[in-house]
């Protein structure tokens, strides 16, 4: 059986209180979990950035988008991790339609 291959989006938000290090530390590891996973595609770190509504008493996050390909169990994977990491305030994975 031939193994398949969908493409996701994956948007989460980082605590903006983090310090810079911390930050590129998380965005690293999601790049590498992926990179391990599947094939990672565009990375876009839009930054800084105020929330539209307050998320555990903030009012900024630290958004980033990463676009990836990969079998159908990882996602589930993906967000168990994202959902246990420290300094992730929200996230969703979303499949693409092609």
């Amino acid at each position: 059986m031939a193994k398949t291959v969908s493409k996701y989006e994956l948007m989460y938000i980082i605590d903006a209180t983090r310090s810079e290090d911390d930050i590129k530390a998380l965005v690293d590891k999601f790049k590498s979990l992926i990179e391990a996973n599947g094939t990672l595609g565009e990375v876009n770190e839009w930054g800084k950035r105020r929330l539209a509504y307050l998320i555990n008493d903030m009012s900024e996050g630290y958004y980033v988008l990463m676009k990836f390909s990969s079998g159908p169990e990882f996602p589930a994977e993906l967000k168990r991790i994202l959902g246990i990491t420290d300094g992730v305030m929200r996230s969703l994975v979303t499949a693409v339609e092609e």
